[in-house]
């Protein structure tokens, strides 16, 4: 698949920059899914112009149809990998798919999302990690359980078999493109049905507990849940996010690289709504300037 402009994210700043971008004729896709965006099972009352409290799963598909009705195309997968490609952009996705572009806007957002149990905090940097692909070369010869739902799981699953002596995928709903699956299982990854209830050890980490009372003995854990992280595809540009994960920009949303911009939380505080639509119909419409050669 061929476009002028790809955003990553289907968060409120992804869509804005959708909307900005197609509306200022370039050919664009929007790469994401909206269930991944702090937005959606969220209420808003603090949005200008619209009295009372707002559903936020509402806002983002009336955004998403905007989107398209302004020539948008949709592509509801999460983006595995990422890389300049002569003049523009390779973005993959869960299918495998490439889709080619001439400029990038990521609208990722920036946290990372946690399970919120016993034992991860305690354990983090020694033994519990939120990036495999940063950890990897910690955990060779070692047993290691990735936990989580979708494509980051799994891409990580499939990556730390190359490290690991034996890798648990723990999941309690795949939802990850088949492609993925197949890929981790074929490379002798453990499917693990289950839901993680703590993380216990001494110095570091031993052992993984399930809500059904399993225990795995393990050495590490990685807690990968949604999509990639926005300073993962950061880097995979080329650029080197902040100490805090954010990306820095200028006035127009623009990255260190040319021809990627960035917008949303994932560019700093404060995490409200009226500033990643702003910014995202800024980096849309620069983006899209961008592509079709007006600077």
């Amino acid at each position: 698949m061929n476009a002028d402009v790809v955003i990553i994210g289907c968060g409120p700043a992804g869509l804005q920059a959708g909307i900005h971008s197609s509306r200022r004729k370039a050919d664009t896709v929007i790469v994401g899914k909206m269930q991944n965006s702090a937005l959606y099972g969220a209420h808003v009352e603090n949005y200008f112009g619209i009295p009372g409290k707002l559903n936020g799963c509402d806002m983002l598909r009336i955004g998403l149809d905007q989107a398209i009705s302004f020539g948008c195309r949709h592509v509801d997968m999460n983006v595995i990998e990422a890389a300049p490609d002569g003049s523009g952009f390779k973005i993959t996705v869960e299918s495998g798919e490439d889709i080619r572009c001439r400029s990038v806007v990521i609208a990722t957002g920036i946290s990372r999302v946690k399970l919120n149990i016993i034992g991860e905090k305690e354990f983090l940097g020694n033994g519990v990690s939120y990036c495999a692909e940063c950890d990897c070369n910690f955990y060779k010869g070692l047993t290691v359980a990735i936990i989580g739902d979708e494509s980051e799981a799994a891409t990580a699953s499939e990556l730390m078999t190359r490290y690991a002596s034996k890798v648990y995928w723990v999941s309690t709903n795949i939802s990850a493109d088949k492609n993925l699956v197949d890929k981790a299982f074929f490379a002798g990854v453990e499917i693990i049905s289950g839901k993680p209830k703590e993380i216990k050890g001494g110095k570091t980490v031993t052992t993984l507990i399930l809500e059904n009372g399993k225990e795995l003995t393990v050495d590490g854990v990685f807690i990968e849940l949604g999509g990639r992280s926005s300073s993962d595809l950061a880097m995979d540009f080329g650029i080197m996010p902040e100490v805090d994960d954010t990306i820095k920009v200028n006035e127009k949303f623009e990255t260190s690289v040319p021809g990627v911009f960035a917008c949303g939380d994932i560019v700093g505080g404060p995490w409200q709504l009226a500033k990643a639509v702003g910014e995202g119909a800024t980096a849309g419409f620069f983006a899209a300037g961008w592509a079709k050669g007006i600077k």
